[in-house]
């Protein structure tokens, strides 16, 4: 018996403060997840696109935040 696991990258959002949230690839798309929430914000269907909508969840006047693979 052989288990495959399947790699979803994920990029880690980085604001003046700190780590403001991530997005994890997945099957469906791309998924934005703000730091200490419960739930997903929701699931786009690219890259550039869940970029701009962690962004707008952000606060206003925020600076466009630094991205990094982990």
């Amino acid at each position: 018996m052989s288990t495959t696991q399947t790699h979803h990258p994920l990029w880690v959002a980085f604001g003046t403060g700190g780590v403001v949230g991530s997005i994890r690839k997945g099957d469906d798309g791309y998924t934005v997840t703000m730091a200490g929430a419960d739930q997903v914000a929701g699931t786009y269907p690219s890259m550039e696109v869940a970029k701009s909508a962690l962004h707008a969840r952000m606060t206003p006047g925020s600076d466009w935040p630094r991205f990094e693979e982990h």
